[in-house]
């Protein structure tokens, strides 16, 4: 009598793998949205290396049968346009922005999470509420009480009304990614007569690390990229404007051409470029793990 019996390892014994035709497909639509995403990046570089003559006459890929590059683009563009000042403007807005909104929403979601007050339920429905008010209507009360308390035109001023919009979304994700980290290890950490403190510090902000790495690099790129918060609340300033008014401003002027411009604005993309390439692994990975449970 012949043995029909499968044996305990046959199911486990080969994955199946995606028809050769299916990969092919899958490598091109990736190779296809890399290169969508990675050649106007391409485009600025080269272009910001080209002379005004050159740009004006053909596109940027002629720079590649035709090289005559200079750095004249980007001498002008620290020399003459003030970038550096405006780099360093931008880092002292977002920066302080980033770290201020990452912490106060690890502190607000682990409240939320972990303890037991009064209007803890109220106060989750008006940060909800928050999520869905457009800033741009605040902007005229707001303008109005920075004149009175005399921080109009300042760089604390900008931060207070980033983190401050940026805040509730923040506290929102952690919340989650808190709420699913399972109970057992803070009974393990209470059984050990761990503090609330000792356990956000040794528990919490060890395990939230990928979370909070995918907000700092959501509120950093949002700080950066801000253009209506300082061109409204920095009038009057005596810093330097920040780069995203600056490039405003010389995007609208045309006598020093094209080829400072394209210097500036790769300039103004270097630093939020690199996080995103430094950061791009914990980002999917903290996103996640914000949305497993509410």
């Amino acid at each position: 009598m012949t043995d029909t019996t499968m044996p305990a390892s046959a199911p486990f014994k080969r994955q199946r793998k995606l028809p050769r035709l299916s990969r092919f497909v899958v490598h091109g639509v990736v190779v296809l949205f890399m290169a969508s995403w990675l050649l106007p990046i391409l485009a600025l570089l080269v272009s910001s290396f080209r002379r005004q003559a050159d740009t004006a006459a053909s596109g940027w890929w002629w720079a590649f049968l035709r090289p005559n590059f200079t750095m004249q683009n980007y001498t002008l563009a620290l020399d003459q346009l003030d970038i550096a000042g405006s780099l360093t403007t931008s880092v002292a807005i977002a920066l302080p922005t980033t770290i201020i909104t990452v912490l106060l929403s690890l502190i607000g979601a682990y409240a939320l999470v972990r303890m037991q007050f009064r209007g803890r339920m109220a106060l989750s429905l008006a940060l909800v509420a928050l999520l869905v008010t457009p800033p741009q209507i605040t902007l005229v009360p707001l303008l109005k009480l920075y004149y009175t308390f005399g921080i109009s035109g300042t760089i604390p001023g900008i931060w207070l009304y980033q983190v401050g919009f940026t805040l509730p979304f923040g506290v929102f994700l952690l919340r989650g990614f808190i709420a699913s980290i399972p109970a057992e290890l803070y009974e393990a950490a209470e059984l050990d007569g761990a503090s609330q403190l000792r356990i956000f510090r040794s528990v919490v902000m060890p395990l939230a690390r990928p979370i909070m790495a995918s907000l700092g690099l959501m509120a950093f790129l949002w700080s950066w990229n801000d253009l209506l918060t300082p061109l409204l609340f920095m009038g009057g300033s005596s810093h330097a404007a920040p780069v995203t008014v600056n490039l405003a401003g010389l995007a609208n002027q045309t006598s020093q051409g094209q080829g400072p411009l394209m210097a500036a604005t790769f300039l103004s993309v270097i630093i939020p470029l690199f996080l995103i390439v430094a950061l791009q692994r914990y980002f999917v990975r903290g996103i996640l793990g914000g949305a497993v449970k509410g």
